[in-house]
């Protein structure tokens, strides 16, 4: 899906009745760069989404801002998974 399709899939995904998940390689990234769920999801509410890569089989997005990045997999038209975060050096 297209970079604005994917940003209504993700305003949905952190809004009410949607599915925010994060993997556990996610939490352990955010924890290095002291980064926590409000971070992420205020990176995914107002965040820059770039073109998807097919990467361990599912299309992903890079959500960024100037500090922050975010790699989630959409699951549905409510629900996304962070797979990682990291916050710019």
């Amino acid at each position: 899906m297209s970079p604005p399709e994917a940003k209504r899939v993700l305003r949905n995904a952190i809004g009410p009745g949607g599915e925010l998940a994060f993997t556990t390689h996610a939490r352990r990234e955010m924890g290095k760069d002291d980064l926590g769920s409000t971070d992420v999801t205020n990176v995914l509410r107002g965040g820059i989404v770039d073109e998807p890569e097919w990467e361990n089989g599912a299309w992903r997005y890079r959500v960024r801002t100037q500090r922050i990045a975010v790699i989630v997999e959409l699951r549905g038209e409510r629900a996304a998974v962070v797979v990682t975060a990291w916050r710019a050096r």
